[in-house]
């Protein structure tokens, strides 16, 4: 198991190991389903799909259709965090997640994460005058894995063989989480802000979400081993940050524009009716009554001298699974209520964890097909858990 964000906290006041209530819950969902052709944005393939399970709503992946033999892909990962007990640490995901339910729709496979040499590509058409926004795409956590984030994006067709934006007038959002676990977690950044320069330029865009991974990642920068106010005992961002699988290379790397840059991004924003989020949390309801308030929240908070108030707010968007279950739900409307939009879009909760997927004894990598559908149609988890062999998530929303 790859551990998940470990911390000490003042809502567990021992250090013995606890397991998420109600992990036997699993959501009622399932997977984005490809049209079998494959396709790309603007064939005849680019209509929405629609399941006979339950009623579940299927949105289309446009991802090539291939051979059985692109089941899954093993990366190649970089150092992991120490897996065991730490004085005030724990993992917010359990240890022996439940079986999936029998139920469970089966799964449909989009296709090859990494494209094979020589795949073609599709790049996105110049617009025309006066032509409406393109389409929109989300990408999931990517932590530190540049190379699956570069083959992923030439496998939609947005960036080319030297990795620029060719996507024309395409919107791209990132929910987060660019670094730690992963070999490279500057380069993805200095990708992402390249990219942006390069949509602006052409007609498009290219934004970015602050997921929980960057609020840590500040915090080791600018507070290092200071202490932070925890009933678990001492601790501080530097040794939460190494926990989690910080990377002391990044660290190393980090410049001032990479954290000026870093501490901009928004906590939330919305999109063609997608409420986009890095955190399956309600936490966001304790910064405010509008997106716009919440944003302003965090980005005072971080320009402020609070260890104190950073560390909390760490702690408030590292929490989990408040979508799942038999209250997962009402917890989706809620935000849906206060901020707007139809369906919420998120990263943060790795989707082997959300439906029981993971590892089987025999060491085999969590199948994920796609982006994962649940909460009575309501929520769409992006991550893939890369960091534990499953796959970098790139998928186009309807508009």
């Amino acid at each position: 198991m790859t551990p998940e964000d470990r911390f000490p906290g003042p809502e567990h006041p021992d250090s013995g190991p606890r397991h998420q209530p109600d992990l036997d819950v699993l959501p009622y969902g399932t997977y984005y389903e490809p049209d079998p052709s494959g396709g790309y944005p603007g064939t005849a393939y680019e209509a929405e799909t629609y399941s006979g399970y339950g009623g579940a709503r299927y949105l289309e992946q446009h991802w090539p259709a291939a051979g059985p033999e692109h089941g899954h892909t093993v990366h190649a990962h970089g150092p992991e965090p120490a897996h065991g007990e730490h004085p005030g640490y724990e993992p917010t995901l359990p240890d022996h997640p439940s079986p999936v339910r029998g139920d469970d729709p089966p799964t449909i496979e989009l296709g090859p994460p990494l494209p094979e040499p020589g795949l073609p590509y599709h790049p996105y058409p110049a617009p025309a005058p006066g032509e409406p926004p393109g389409p929109l795409y989300v990408v999931g956590d990517v932590h530190g894995y540049l190379d699956e984030l570069r083959a992923a994006l030439r496998h939609q067709g947005l960036i080319d063989e030297g990795g620029h934006w060719s996507a024309g007038r395409a919107r791209m959002w990132f929910l987060g989480d660019f670094t730690d676990r992963g070999p490279d977690g500057i380069g993805v950044i200095e990708l992402v802000m390249q990219l942006a320069a390069e949509a602006a330029a052409a007609g498009g865009y290219c934004r970015a979400l602050m997921g929980n991974h960057e609020l840590l990642f500040l915090g080791a920068a600018k507070y290092g081993d200071e202490p932070v106010q925890s009933t678990a005992g001492t601790a501080s961002f530097l040794a939460a940050w190494r926990l989690n699988g910080g990377q002391q290379h990044d660290l190393e790397r980090l410049e001032g524009h990479h954290i000026a840059w870093l501490r901009r991004l928004p906590a939330m924003a919305l999109e063609d009716g997608h409420l986009l989020l890095h955190s399956d949390t309600t936490a966001y309801l304790e910064y405010g009554e509008s997106i716009a308030e919440v944003n302003d929240a965090v980005h005072d908070l971080l320009s402020g001298e609070g260890v104190d108030e950073w560390w909390d707010c760490f702690r408030r968007f590292t929490k989990r699974f408040a979508f799942r279950g038999d209250a997962g739900p009402m917890a989706v409307r809620e935000l849906l209520d206060i901020y707007g939009g139809t369906r919420i879009v998120h990263g943060h909760s790795p989707i082997p964890y959300l439906t029981g997927a993971v590892h089987a004894d025999d060491g085999v990598p969590p199948h994920i097909p796609g982006p994962y559908v649940y909460a009575d149609d309501l929520a769409v988890a992006m991550d893939g858990g890369v960091t534990m062999e499953g796959r970098l998530l790139v998928a186009r929303l309807p508009i």
